[in-house]
This record gives C-alpha cells, sequence and structure tokens, in this order.
C-alpha cells in the first residue's frame, strides 16, 4: 500500500500550552478525531476509520465506547427498515 504525506498544519505554540500536549499527542488527537468524525459522516467505514488511525477494528470500537460514541448509529427510516425485514424474515420461516 502506498502513503502519501499531507501538508503541515501550522499552529501557534500556545495552543500546545493550552492543551497541555506535545505536538505528537496533538497530531496523534487530529488523526484519531478525524478518524471519528468521518466514521460517524458514514464517509469512512469502521475498518477504514480505524486503520486511518492506525488500530484495528476491535481497538476502535473500543475507543468508540469509552467516549460514549455509537457504533451503530441509525436513523429511524433504517431501523424501521431492519425491523420490517426482519419481520419479514420471520413470516417466511414460520
Amino acid at each position: 500500500m502506498q502513503t502519501i504525506t499531507l501538508p503541515n498544519i501550522q499552529i501557534d505554540d500556545s495552543i500546545l500550552i493550552s492543551l497541555k500536549s506535545t505536538k505528537e499527542e496533538l497530531a496523534y488527537k487530529m488523526k484519531l478525531y478525524t478518524a471519528i468524525a468521518l466514521y460517524q459522516k458514514r464517509q469512512l467505514s469502521l475498518g477504514k476509520s480505524a486503520q486511518f488511525v492506525g488500530m484495528d477494528r476491535l481497538g476502535f470500537i473500543e475507543l468508540l465506547k469509552q467516549d460514549n460514541i455509537p457504533i451503530f448509529d441509525y436513523s429511524h427510516r433504517e431501523m424501521s427498515e431492519i425491523f420490517d425485514d426482519a419481520d419479514s424474515l420471520v413470516d417466511m420461516l414460520k
């Protein structure tokens, strides 16, 4: 797999001081928060989000769980469709 390097992000030193963070810690957090946001917006799958931040799927799921971020976040319409499909399957098995 080929990797690319993105342009550098410049921030004021006062940001690191306010966060009580090193530049490496902040870079990791920015990558992590980006992975979470892209997953929540359904732009990346769970697996790709985990890969983005250098984790396996179970590690990423555990991280989401620790931050109370839903792993499955379906709309009411999607949940209704899932239950309708389940009801149809039960009817077919009778």
